[in-house]
């Protein structure tokens, strides 16, 4: 247990405890009333350390003793939370219950009042050698099963008065009420909290589900709207040029037709595939409708075509590691704006659709 010099400063006690002197009735009356606006305190605290706040000043200050603490019973040992003193005592030092006399008013659920330290058994004598303390007074917080204790220490010999005592014990008392209903504030902010952060967690999962493509798990229609809108305004404000690809699968009909609507669903998320895994993840890539897709391009490299040809070979490769009763092949239409080019986008879909019913005639022609 360390100690250092005496510190300085400290309101005025209601009764300076000075050697010889007594407690009287009318620092009693005083006593009463310091210790109702310390109840008062005490029922709007909000958390642990503004109990210890009020209480290690109420406690000094309803007895005029030289010196407060605040103990909390923690895993068997004496917990020194806080203290309020002429000269520091043991604020933040743990020590077991059977050799501490805070300890022992919690472990014998009563006061220990002691007129001179050094001629009871029950203190632990050459711990307190280095303090100032001369006579003390114990009290548990809460009688029953105590979770706490609450002692008052003077550096000159004194016999506390049972008026004195009494008026720590209610302090005491009315702290355990005051920590009772911290906890039950913590578990309410905490449920809040957490309620908070289900509601918010359940609120983005709503919103994800609404402009989530259910099939793919690419982006919806309004999904695509949502994010293309500003990314295609930031690429115009930055000078940057923008491509976008519209694809049309081949032949859904033909394979819901033949092979039934299972493999048609099938034949959907194989292409979502292909276009998740060949395009970047800059890239923002939706599923239209039915057998619709397209995807926005706001950092380009290289020829637009290129995107097209990387589309391509992915599909080609496809077919060669994975058996499909249908073979993957989709009709591509991809519109490119210059950068600072004021279109929209809108306007680029309408173009990319065009081109993309071009590129699906060409392919009919040609058969």
């Amino acid at each position: 247990m360390e100690t250092s010099s005496p510190s300085v400063g400290h309101a005025d006690p209601l009764y300076s405890g000075a050697p010889g002197d007594e407690f009287t009735d009318a620092d009693y009356v005083q006593g009463m009333e310091r210790l109702m606006r310390a109840v008062q305190e005490l029922s709007l605290a909000r958390s642990l350390p503004d109990v210890q706040r009020i209480v290690r000043t109420s406690a000094r200050e309803l007895t005029g003793c030289d010196g407060a603490t605040f103990v909390l019973r923690d895993n068997g040992k004496c917990f020194y939370a806080d203290e309020d003193a002429i000269a520091p005592l043991w604020k933040g030092s743990r020590f077991p219950m059977d050799i501490c006399i805070s300890g022992w008013a919690m472990l014998n659920r009563d006061a220990a009042v002691i007129r001179d330290i050094y001629q009871d058994s029950r203190i632990p004598h050459e711990a307190y050698r280095p303090t100032f303390v001369k006579s003390l007074v114990m009290v548990p917080i809460r009688k029953l099963d105590p979770i706490g204790a609450i002692g008052n220490y003077w550096a000159h010999e004194r016999q506390p008065s049972e008026q004195e005592v009494a008026l720590l014990q209610a302090l005491a008392d009315s702290t355990s009420v005051a920590m009772e209903n911290v906890a039950v504030y913590s578990e309410l902010e905490m449920r809040v909290r957490d309620r908070t952060a289900e509601l918010e967690q359940a609120n983005e999962e709503i919103q994800q589900l609404s402009i989530t493509d259910e099939l793919t798990g690419l982006l919806n229609r309004r999904g695509f709207y949502l994010l293309a809108e500003p990314a295609l305004e930031a690429a115009r404000r930055h000078g940057h040029g923008c491509l976008l690809a519209f694809f049309d699968v081949d032949g859904l009909k033909r394979v819901n037709d033949s092979h039934g609507h299972d493999a048609g669903d099938d034949l959907i998320r194989d292409f979502a595939g292909i276009l998740r895994n060949t395009l970047r993840k800059s890239d923002i890539i939706a599923r239209m409708g039915g057998d619709e897709f397209c995807a926005l391009v706001t950092e380009l490299d290289g020829e637009p075509e290129g995107l097209r040809d990387r589309v391509r070979e992915s599909m080609r490769s496809f077919a060669t590691t994975e058996h499909r009763p249908y073979q993957l092949s989709a009709s591509v239409g991809l519109a490119q704006s210059a950068p600072g080019e004021p279109v929209t986008l809108d306007g680029l879909l309408a173009h990319a659709d065009e081109l993309m019913y071009a590129d699906k005639r060409g392919k009919a022609d040609s058969r």
